[in-house]
């Protein structure tokens, strides 16, 4: 690997860099050369090979490890793949998680703008979430969010979703256990969920009201329509099934722990 990025470099396609405000990892090698992105097919790196923020570095660092210790998942590097793989699943591109972009071309759309690893294959679908260094828990939750109806939709059609989060330190690895297992568990709503609701609702009204005549007509008594609501409300539960997820994990870099700052 060294001798080939050495090279590259001394064919003026890739230089060695020190990124600033990062430490204790070396130079970071930077592939400037268009040609070679595009025979790889991945031309739209080309517009990421610059070093940015000390963030965003780091984000790519952590994906990376995380790719290369598994190697035999079937990820999708692009955009383009990623999209054409979840619309050959019949999910349309407005699903997916996206951020629109201005610039002197005027708009432009980037779908998994963050770039982060995803896998996809018949029957599993692995997300990889990638923390920086943030110190709450804020950046993931608005990742699952994004994430979340395409989640659903790919549960829906047979999928088993893991959803890993990757890091640095503990505390990172703490915080991001926590939001996970809490989406795990999370109850997953049914087809019948939304009439249940509307029902329960329909009866809370009812009896807030205080109109006797129309207690009478729907529930019978009080009784009968607090009983009514305690048999939805367990219906509801029963129906509510496993959350969206089937697996997550916090997975802690071996190779840039602690070493960036």
């Amino acid at each position: 690997m060294r001798r080939a990025v050495l090279a590259l470099v001394a064919q003026g396609l890739a230089v060695e860099e020190a990124p600033a405000g990062i430490h204790g990892i070396g130079r970071v090698c930077r592939i400037r050369a268009r040609k070679i992105y595009r025979a790889l097919g991945a031309g739209e790196f080309f517009r990421r090979r610059r070093i940015t923020s000390r963030d965003v570095l780091t984000r790519r660092l952590l994906a990376l490890d995380y790719v290369l210790e598994h190697p035999r998942l079937p990820w999708l590097p692009t955009e383009v793949e990623k999209v054409a793989a979840f619309e050959a699943l019949g999910i349309e591109p407005r699903i997916l998680p996206q951020r629109t972009y201005r610039g002197a071309a005027g708009k432009i759309r980037r779908h998994f703008h963050l770039g982060l690893p995803l896998a996809l294959d018949t029957g599993r679908a692995v997300f990889v979430y990638v923390d920086p260094g943030h110190e709450t828990a804020t950046a993931l939750r608005a990742w699952g969010a994004a994430h979340r109806e395409l989640w659903g939709l790919l549960r829906d059609r047979g999928h088993k979703i893991e959803v890993v989060a990757v890091t640095r330190t503990w505390e990172a690895s703490s915080r991001a256990e926590t939001v996970l297992g809490n989406w795990a568990r999370a109850p997953r709503p049914s087809e019948h969920g939304a009439e249940i609701e509307r029902e329960i609702e329909w009866i809370e009204g009812v009896i807030r009201s205080g109109d006797v005549s129309l207690i009478r007509e729907v529930c019978g008594d009080i009784r009968g329509g607090l009983v009514r609501l305690a048999e939805l409300r367990s219906q509801a539960r029963r129906q509510s099934g496993r959350g969206l997820l089937h697996r997550v994990n916090a997975w802690q870099t071996e190779r840039l722990r602690g070493r960036l700052f």
